[in-house]
């Protein structure tokens, strides 16, 4: 990987941290409880209780996205960042600016699912 390359995946890395940090504020705030003295309806209730699951799914997903991001962010100073944890090999450039926070090849991650 070039240094223009490594700095563009650099510049991506801090993007999708500040957008995951937004993201995981706003769902922290639509996934508070649902207090039950709440003048709603049956219907109503339960429809926010699915919504509330749904909100915390995404959550999660968030909450492990920004923790891959941060992990390449803290070790973007070492020799071995952009390379696959699995395999070694480099992660193509693309691969990492399309998914920041990826710490493995196309093929190793496909047989990791």
């Amino acid at each position: 990987m070039t240094g223009e390359e490594k700095q563009q995946v650099f510049t991506k890395l801090n993007k999708e941290k500040e957008k995951l940090e937004f993201k995981i504020k706003t769902l922290e705030e639509l996934t508070q409880p649902i207090s039950p003295d709440d003048s709603i309806g049956r219907v109503s209730r339960m429809d926010a209780i699915n919504n509330k699951s749904v909100n915390e799914a995404a959550l999660r997903a968030a909450e492990n996205k920004l923790k891959n991001v941060l992990l390449g962010l803290e070790s973007f100073d070492s020799p071995n960042f952009g390379k696959c944890r699995n395999c070694g090999t480099q992660i193509p450039h693309g691969r990492l600016m399309v998914m920041p926070g990826s710490s493995t090849c196309v093929n190793c991650a496909r047989f990791s699912v």
